[in-house]
């Protein structure tokens, strides 16, 4: 398992993906931080909070993370080395969370530079040190937690074509729906009672929660369920082969 793990990382920076995803991701991240004229223009807002960084950060993931992930089993089925995979002495557990692991390291190392902005914010802000860094500890871990759902829902996508393209699209749509789909739904009010709870099927609702610094058990369940839920579905497409 660590064998593949290990060759899944290198394969992301030996061909530069790594590289491009980090970039990427930082490059999007400081644009609406520090130049684009928005509302979460730090320099623009007068005041010091990083809710940029949260509230952009999901929606580039929405795009990147099934970027990296939509290669990780479709080019394996393209190319015929999926069955040869399979039949090594490793179970469809062990090589669906070596893939894993890899996609939410990347995700890992992409926020690690993000903490540059907190420094800066902290140093610099009137007065210094004036954060909430309780809300900005649990938008990190509200961003590391999705951005793991997001990796599980992009291994299964990828699982089920051969299409790089389409293994991208359909994680997309997964992810979006997830993320912000249940929470539109919640916003027309059709179910009454049950409004609240096809809510909190939802991402949002969750991420929302542990961005207020307050770590709620039931947001981590609601992540680490999510995230199994997704690993379960990728292991099922897999042994459907050898069946």
């Amino acid at each position: 398992m660590f064998t593949l793990f290990k060759k899944e990382i290198n394969n992301f920076f030996n061909s530069l993906i790594g590289y491009i995803v980090i970039a990427v991701f930082l490059i999007v991240i400081s644009l609406f931080l520090w130049v684009f004229p928005t509302d979460y223009n730090i320099l623009r807002a007068g005041y010091a909070n990083l809710d940029g960084l949260f509230v952009m950060g999901p929606l580039v993931f929405l795009f990147l993370i099934p970027a990296i992930t939509m290669r990780f089993f479709s080019d394996e089925i393209r190319s015929g080395t999926i069955e040869m995979l399979l039949t090594k002495p490793i179970t469809d557990l062990g090589i669906i969370l070596s893939k894993f692991l890899a996609g939410l390291v990347l995700v890992l190392l992409s926020l690690i530079p993000t903490l540059v902005f907190v420094i800066t914010v902290h140093r610099f802000g009137l007065p210094p040190g004036n954060l909430d860094m309780g809300g900005i500890w649990g938008s990190y871990l509200g961003l590391l937690f999705l951005g793991a759902a997001f990796v599980a829902i992009g291994l299964f996508a990828s699982s089920i074509t051969e299409n790089q393209i389409v293994s991208f699209i359909v994680a997309v749509f997964l992810c979006g729906f997830i993320f912000i789909g249940f929470e539109m739904i919640y916003t027309l009010e059709l179910f009454g009672k049950s409004d609240l709870f096809i809510r909190n099927l939802g991402i949002y609702a969750h991420y929302t929660s542990i961005s207020r610094g307050v770590i709620d058990t039931r947001d981590l369940i609601y992540f680490l369920s999510l995230t199994a839920l997704f690993i379960i579905f990728t292991k099922v497409r897999l042994e459907s082969r050898k069946w």
